[in-house]
Order: structure tokens, then C-alpha cells, then sequence
């Protein structure tokens, strides 16, 4: 049978033979379950990589000619460490060293949609777990495709051809060939689904690898959003309302626009922009623009006024979330009862790279600059607003400062468009920490009441939690869920379908998940309990803040089951200990945390301890925090940390998030609210709304749990338990329970030492 010849005329196997050595460039890309988006044809592959030297950049591996091994991460990098994790996926799996991989942010693409979420974004702690499996095999399928190339060049036996260090070596002959010379060959092979690595073969997984973008962020060479600099940009602020949602009813401003620089002064959707050459420039002018408000529906809104709403609502029956047993029976019946109530305020994110966008809207289409979390929301939400077909919306991810959850709503990306489109130049939107403080999508403020019972031998036999709180996705369901639609489908059924969904939210047809978590899933074995939700809605705007609703709802559930513990007689370790034996992992931390931090053991005088544990993200935390309390006045002054995340990528990025999570939560339970007074956010920069200071860090300690299991978030499970631990081992200082935070304000009620 004659051989088909090639386009040169020479036959396949000629070609394959004659082609190391020479320029290429090999993109993979994978059919997997969840990634077809990925899935790149055998023919196109091999006519780009003849034609080009690369290929289409749909894939997240990239391998060119001159041998650079280039990754496309498609997840934001904001401080989580995703350019350290997902390289060394790639690396572990391509046989080559992680420094030596090229990190390129991707841009928003569907290709690059989350398989949960149905866009492109990063959050709920998914970025790790979203690519274990993925990206290795997209990475062992280049792999062994240049194996392959090598063996058919050479003619030899691709078992005896081996990857290492960026190059195909054969052992018996001693010939190498570095990946960049076998591309083109390779990307002539069919794509495989090859078998990964096990634990035991690793170099890279499990290592303490050095972060991959810290130099560059050392050095002032990362570029941020904030960094961002367009040819023929201006720059912008915007005067927004100080109640929420208000809209301006008259502008004067023609002291701003005599000011210099400035080039115009006018409404726009959210506020009034004022544009200028620089940024300072326009916030002068900014102070310049009298503005009178129509100040809208939150004018009157008051957080005292709120709380007795909040407290009225939770006299209502709410919506069985989880009901098993018979609470009301069981409470009837038992030796010592217990009914209380805990709140938890509003907070902000206080990222500290404030909101920030750069936007270009012109003839062509629109171009964006944006640190966000939420990149195919962003271009869902351009699209809607400039009719702008998809294809031409471009969206560059950026290094973000700081996520948390607030770069999830793209608020500031639509200022910048709104401007651009009016002006049609390229425009720069930056937030003072004042705008970023004051007009936030703050996590929600919450009020729970709770009722329990122990019987005559100090075991817990009822447990009933009512919890009112607002719905998140009853406020931004409308653009995630239309966001989440297929780019075909019109825009008006995709907002209509937004709209359905988040009233199904609003009117608890649907339960918020991010409102019960962490409060519905108890892992306690109490044989009546019941939780329940009522959906209350004030219209102040929230959203996704570190570790949603488990921030709060770790902080009640961890406390009110001291509580019973106490009240059983009993010691707080051990009657948890003996509630969560059909719940290993979370019995794993507490025993851990517990051994660790000397349970049990003697303290120093005026020093005690509280403990608290807690599963969020499929990750499992137990925190025990040692404190002192001195004529009202707190100290933490150690926590001791122990988290089962499944098979741990880097155990340096493991801890370093637990550290950080701390330190926030402790913040936030220590120091931090949102409170309003006519509608006016009351706190507006560092100064009344703190971050712990250096003095105030307590020393942290983590212990991370060996386990076979797949990897689970990091990013957000080292902060629920902080909270509780510390308000545990305040009682067990002063006999005061706080139920209310955030702690320094409640302590001001704490006498002396008992």
C-alpha cells in the first residue's frame, strides 16, 4: 500500500524523523469530563503547530519553539497563591522545574468557565480542587506525547524514552532532545488520557515551594489593577450618594471644571464622574461638585432601628432548613435549657487595593483592566450594558490586592465602562479607601436565636437555631444568574430568567444556601434539631465576604455548643469529642488542635483557652486560642491550628492561608462592624474601622493533617473557628459570654478576672 505523502512530499515517518531539532510549538488541550471547552482536534492541532509554530490559545499549556513552557492561568492571583499551586500541577506532571514556567493570566474566555459556577471566576476556595485533576492531565498528556515524538524520531522504544527536566532522553543511546525541538512532532499525535503520578512519585506536589510571584511583587514589577496605564488615558473618580443607592438630583459644577487638567464633570449611573489628566487632579476637583441627592429608599435606615427588626422577624416561624427529631419534645424534657441570642454586624472587605478599572469603550468594541474576581461576569455585565457583541469584549485578568469576596461584584468595572462610553477614550477609575469603605457589598448582618437542651446526664438532647439574615443571591441573582446563561441565548430571556431566580431567593422559594451554611450542616450528633431561616431584606447591598456565611455562623454554632458544654458540666474538648465520633475529620482537627496546644495542661497565671472546630469548603479546622483579660482589655496570645485539606499541594501556601485567615477573622471578631445612622455608612477608613496591629498578633502555630484525600479550600476554612475560640476562652476567663460582636466593644461589660 502506497504511503499517503505530506504536503513536502515527504512521508510521515520522514517528517518525524527529520523534524527534531527544529522550531515548533505545541499547545495541549484535553476532552476530559467537565472540560470540553478544552477539547482540541488531533487535525487542527497539527496544521496550526506546522503553520505557526503555537496553537490556538484555548489550552493552559504552551510549549514554543525557542522551549518556553508557558501556562495560562485561569484563575486570578490575589494573594491566595494560584500561580504557585496550578504550576506546580503543571510542572509536577511535565517533568520540569516550576521557575522555569512562564505564568500568563487568562483573559475572560467561556472556555475558561468554572465547572460549579458556570462562568469564569474565582472564589468559595475551588480554585485548587477546580484543577487537580484538569491540569495534571493536561500536563501528562504533553508529557507523553513528546515521549512519543521522540521514540518515533529516533526509532526506538518509547518505554526506554524518559521525561526529565524539559527534555526527552534516551537512556541506552544517550541522545536528548529538549521539548521545544519535538513540538511540531508531537502536535501530529493524538491527544491521551495518560495515568498521573501517584504521591509516592512526586517531586514537585507536597513541597514547600517558594511563592512564584513574590519576587515581582518585591521588586514593584507586578502589575496590578491599580498599575494599569493605557496609551491617551485619563483618569476619573465618581461622587456617589453617602446613603447607598441614592441618585443625584442637580449638579454644580463649574468650580471643578475651571480646575486644571480637568476635562469633564457629569452624571453617570452610580454617581457623578469627574474626569481629569491625573487622578489627584480629579479628586481635587471632585471636593469642588456640589451635588444635591435624591437620597432614596435607605435614607432613614438606622442599625439600632434594624436590630429591632431583626429581632421582631426572628418571632416568626422561619423555613425548616434541617429538621430531625422532636425539638420541642426533647426540650420539654431536659435537665438544664438554654435560649439565647447571638448577632453578628455588617462588614466590609477593606481590600487594600481599593476598587479600581481601567476601561476602554470605543467604535471597535471595549477593552478592560480589572482586578476582579468574577472576569465572566464582568463581560457579561459590559455586554448588557453597551450592546457590544461578546466577541468584541475583551477582558484582561490583572494581579488583584486583595479579593475576599468584593471583587466578586463588578460595580467598579461598570463605572469605568459608563465613563469610557461617554467620553469614548480609554479611562482610569480609581476608589479612595472612603468610597471603597462606605459604598461595599458588606457581609450581612445576622440574628440568631437559639435554644438547647442537655438531659440529667449531661448529654445534649435538643437543638434549635432560627437564624434571620439577608438572601446574597436575592441581590445579585439576577446578573450571576444570567451571566451563568450560554452567550447564544438573547439577553432579555437571560435577565428575565436572572430576575425569576433571585425573587425565588428573596422569597425563600429558594434557600440561600450562603446564608445557612456552616449553621444547617452541624456535624453534631444531637438526636432533635431543627434549624431554621427567615429571609429579612433592608435593601442594604451585600455579598460574598471570606468564608460567606460559615463566618458567622462558625462563630454562633461554635459558642452555643460551649455552651451546653457548660452547662452538661462538662469540659468543652471532651464533649465535643464525644458528639463528633461519626464525624472523623472533624474529630481529627479537634484532637489534633487539642494535643498541640496541651489540653488540659497547666497555664501560665491569668492565661486560659477556648476551643472551636468547624468544616467549610470540604476543608475541616480546629482552632484552640489561648487569651488574658485585664481590666477589660483583650490579649490573644496564641493559636494553635490544626486543618485537614485533603493531599496538600504547598504546604507553605496551606499554612500561610491559615495564618492569613486568622489574622482577619481576628480582626473582623475583635474590632471590626458596619454600622449606619440616616443611611449613612458610619465608619470610612482604618482609623474607626481597625486591623490588628503588629503588637496585637498572637503567635499561630498550624498543624496540617496528612490525608489521601483529594485537595479541598484553603483560602477561606482557617477563619471561621477564630472567632469562637476566642470568645470560648473568654468565658472561660470571665465567666461572660459574648454573643454579640465584635468582641472589644462587648468587653467593655467584662469585669475583672474571676
Amino acid at each position: 500500500m502506497t504511503r499517503r505523502p505530506s504536503r513536502t512530499g515527504a512521508s510521515r515517518r520522514d517528517f518525524l524523523r527529520s523534524s527534531v531539532g527544529t522550531s515548533g510549538a505545541l499547545v495541549i488541550g484535553l476532552y476530559l469530563p467537565g472540560c470540553a471547552r478544552h477539547s482540541i482536534r488531533r487535525r487542527e492541532m497539527a496544521e496550526h503547530a506546522e503553520r505557526t509554530g503555537e496553537f490556538v490559545p484555548n489550552a493552559w499549556i504552551k510549549i514554543t519553539r525557542d522551549n518556553q513552557i508557558i501556562f495560562t492561568l485561569d484563575r486570578v492571583e490575589m494573594g491566595q497563591g494560584t500561580m504557585t499551586s496550578h504550576t506546580m500541577m503543571v510542572a509536577e506532571e511535565l517533568e520540569v522545574d516550576p521557575g522555569s514556567i512562564r505564568v500568563e493570566l487568562a483573559r475572560a474566555e467561556r472556555r475558561y468557565d468554572h465547572d460549579q459556577f458556570f462562568m469564569q471566576v474565582t472564589g468559595g476556595s475551588t480554585s485548587v480542587v477546580e484543577a487537580w485533576q484538569p491540569l495534571r492531565k493536561a500536563a501528562a498528556a504533553a508529557r507523553e506525547m513528546l515521549r512519543k515524538a521522540a521514540s518515533a524520531a529516533w526509532n526506538v522504544k518509547m518505554s526506554e524514552c524518559e521525561a526529565q527536566n524539559g527534555a526527552i532522553l534516551h537512556k541506552p543511546s544517550g541522545r536528548r532532545a529538549a521539548y521545544g525541538e519535538l513540538t511540531e512532532i508531537a502536535a501530529l499525535l493524538e491527544v491521551p488520557s495518560p495515568q498521573l503520578k501517584k504521591p509516592d512519585q512526586w517531586k514537585v506536589l507536597g513541597t514547600p515551594l517558594g511563592r512564584l510571584d513574590a519576587p515581582a511583587k518585591s521588586d514593584g514589577t507586578a502589575r496590578f489593577g491599580i498599575d494599569v496605564v493605557v496609551a491617551g488615558m485619563v483618569n476619573a473618580v465618581v461622587i456617589r450618594c453617602p446613603v447607598i443607592g441614592g441618585k443625584p438630583r442637580a449638579i454644580r459644577a463649574d468650580a471643578a471644571r475651571a480646575q486644571p487638567g480637568v476635562s469633564g464633570v457629569f452624571p453617570i449611573r452610580n454617581g457623578v464622574a469627574v474626569v481629569a489628566d491625573t487622578y489627584w487632579r480629579a479628586r481635587s476637583a471632585a471636593a469642588k461638585v456640589e451635588v444635591d441627592w435624591d437620597e432614596g429608599a435607605l435614607s432613614g435606615f438606622d442599625t439600632e432601628s434594624f436590630r429591632k427588626e431583626l429581632a421582631h422577624r426572628a418571632e416568626e416561624f422561619g423555613k425548616n432548613v434541617r429538621d430531625h427529631g422532636n425539638v420541642d419534645r426533647a426540650l420539654a424534657s431536659a435537665a438544664t435549657k438554654l435560649e439565647v441570642v447571638y448577632e453578628v454586624p455588617y462588614l466590609a472587605h477593606a481590600t487594600m487595593e481599593p476598587m479600581n478599572c481601567t476601561a476602554h469603550v470605543s467604535d471597535r468594541g471595549c477593552e478592560v483592566w480589572a482586578p476582579s474576581q468574577a472576569p465572566g461576569l464582568a463581560r457579561e455585565l459590559i455586554a448588557h450594558m453597551t450592546d457590544i457583541p461578546f466577541d468584541d469584549i475583551v477582558v484582561h485578568n490583572t494581579l488583584i490586592g486583595g479579593g475576599f469576596g468584593r471583587r466578586l461584584a463588578q460595580d467598579y468595572v461598570a463605572e469605568a465602562v459608563d465613563i469610557s462610553q461617554r467620553i469614548k477614550k480609554p479611562v482610569k477609575v480609581v476608589w479612595s479607601r472612603e468610597d471603597d469603605m462606605q459604598n461595599d457589598f458588606y457581609r450581612p448582618q445576622t440574628y440568631n436565636v437559639l435554644k438547647g437542651g442537655v438531659d440529667a446526664e449531661g448529654n445534649p438532647i435538643a437543638w434549635s437555631h432560627r437564624l434571620v439574615a439577608q438572601s446574597i443571591f436575592g441581590q445579585i441573582g439576577k446578573d450571576w444568574l444570567s451571566a451563568m446563561m450560554p452567550d447564544w441565548m438573547p439577553r432579555v430571556a437571560k435577565l428575565m430568567m436572572g430576575r425569576s431566580g433571585a425573587r425565588m431567593f428573596k422569597t425563600s422559594v429558594l434557600t440561600d444556601g450562603t446564608s445557612v451554611e456552616g449553621a444547617v450542616e452541624i456535624p453534631y450528633a444531637i438526636e432533635n434539631l431543627n434549624v431554621e431561616y427567615v429571609e429579612h431584606e433592608p435593601g442594604v447591598p451585600v455579598g460574598f465576604w471570606r468564608s460567606v456565611g460559615h463566618s458567622e455562623n462558625a462563630f454562633v454554632v461554635e459558642s452555643f455548643i460551649d455552651e451546653l458544654a457548660h452547662a452538661a458540666g462538662r469540659d468543652p474538648f471532651e464533649f465535643r469529642r464525644a458528639l463528633l465520633k461519626k464525624s472523623p475529620r472533624n474529630l481529627g482537627v479537634l484532637e489534633l488542635a487539642a494535643e498541640k496546644a496541651g489540653w488540659g495542661k497547666r497555664l501560665p497565671p491569668g492565661v486560659f483557652r477556648g476551643i472551636a472546630q468547624h468544616e467549610s469548603f470540604a476543608s475541616f479546622c480546629a482552632q484552640v486560642a489561648e487569651i488574658s483579660v485585664k481590666d477589660g482589655a483583650l490579649q490573644v496570645h496564641r493559636v494553635v491550628c490544626a486543618v485537614d485539606c485533603g493531599q496538600v499541594v504547598n504546604p507553605d501556601i496551606v499554612e500561610a492561608q491559615m495564618e492569613g485567615a486568622i489574622v482577619f477573622g481576628l480582626s473582623a471578631a475583635l474590632k471590626q462592624q458596619i454600622t449606619f445612622a440616616g443611611g449613612r455608612v458610619q465608619q470610612s477608613n482604618f482609623h474607626d474601622y481597625a486591623m490588628l496591629r503588629m503588637f496585637e498578633m498572637p503567635r499561630i502555630e498550624v498543624h496540617i493533617v496528612a490525608s489521601d484525600e483529594s485537595p479541598t479550600g484553603v483560602g477561606e476554612p482557617g477563619l471561621p473557628p477564630i472567632a469562637p475560640a476566642v470568645a470560648n476562652a473568654i468565658f472561660a476567663a470571665t465567666g461572660h459570654r459574648i454573643r454579640r460582636l465584635p468582641i472589644e466593644s462587648e468587653l467593655a461589660n467584662v469585669g475583672k478576672i474571676r
